[in-house]
């Protein structure tokens, strides 16, 4: 099955190389954004932004180009030093992450990245890259947050940071073109639990998926590093139950997950080789799409949710 215009969520799942080409692009434009060189920098956001910030962090700081700590908004160690706090925020107006950068003004040099030039995180911010191209309709975000991933990873590779085996961002654009393209498994849209694995920086993108499928379909999923997996989570796997890795998958974990009658899904292409895997998290942005049509939800409005969390009062 190929992802359809049935929902505006799987267009906006189908725009993504267009997306990632640009900021491949026009990553230059954004340089009084981002971090630089032996900078000791904090990525935050809330929910899908902070999982992607997890991913850059492990991205940067296995490249050479900087320690670098990811934390949930709400969880912002203040106290601790850094030399640039970097925030993703969709919307521009997601009560923690705003809190926390008024909260920083005038003491440590802050960024941001968002979709949306008329919102509040533009005063409190001391630089700001507008991706408005990337912006979403729909509630459940897919386009915005893996362009803002692609746009730190060019800025890796423009620096000469990306680690070693992290494609380029060339690469991972034509991966995310079979992502789109490839046929989902019977087997996997048929089963009735997902377990998401990552290592590294792809351990940001377990926990993307997971929650994806949470929020479009209601999905019963979880999300581990891929070498915890054999310490308690694979119990739950099963006949009619995934484990999904992004990334290489481990030794024996194959095994292993087919000895207890599971279905193991790694980031494979077929005979075109193993797909980036921020192109395979886009499969699973599809398949929760899928799910979610085919039990009669909304995967543009999700129950449950809003495009962004706004608490009443400061630090509510």
């Amino acid at each position: 099955m190929t992802t359809t215009a049935s929902s505006r969520t799987s267009v906006e799942i189908a725009s993504q190389p267009d997306t990632w080409l640009r900021v491949r692009e026009s990553s230059a434009r954004y340089a009084d954004v981002l971090p630089r060189r032996g900078e000791r920098v904090a990525v935050v956001g809330c929910g899908t932004s902070w999982f992607m910030a997890l991913a850059y962090a492990e991205l940067r700081e296995r490249g050479g180009h900087g320690e670098t700590d990811a934390f949930a908004a709400s969880e912002f160690p203040h106290g601790r030093h850094y030399d640039r706090v970097l925030a993703i925020s969709r919307s521009g107006t997601t009560t923690e992450v705003l809190d926390l950068l008024a909260r920083l003004q005038g003491t440590t040099p802050t960024g941001a990245i968002t979709a949306d030039p008329e919102t509040p995180v533009m005063r409190v911010a001391d630089a700001v890259a507008v991706l408005d191209f990337a912006d979403e309709e729909s509630v459940v975000q897919t386009r915005f947050a893996t362009t803002v991933l692609a746009l730190l990873r060019a800025h890796l590779e423009t620096e000469g940071a990306l680690p070693a085996g992290v494609r380029p961002l060339d690469r991972a654009i034509a991966d995310v073109r079979r992502a789109l393209a490839l046929d989902l498994d019977a087997d996997v849209c048929a089963a009735e639990q997902f377990t998401f694995l990552g290592t590294g920086w792809s351990y940001g993108l377990a926990l993307e998926a997971g929650l994806k499928m949470r929020e479009a379909a209601g999905a019963w999923t979880e999300a581990y590093p891929a070498m915890e997996y054999r310490h308690g989570p694979i119990s739950i796997t099963g006949p009619g139950r995934v484990a999904w890795v992004f990334g290489p998958t481990p030794s024996g974990l194959a095994d292993d997950v087919a000895r207890v009658g599971g279905t193991l899904v790694a980031g494979s292409g077929g005979e075109s080789g193993a797909l980036d895997p921020l192109a395979d998290l886009v499969r699973a942005q599809r398949l929760a799409v899928r799910l979610a049509e085919a039990q009669g939800f909304d995967p543009d409005r999700p129950r449950n949710l809003t495009r962004s969390v706004i608490l009443d009062g400061p630090g509510a």
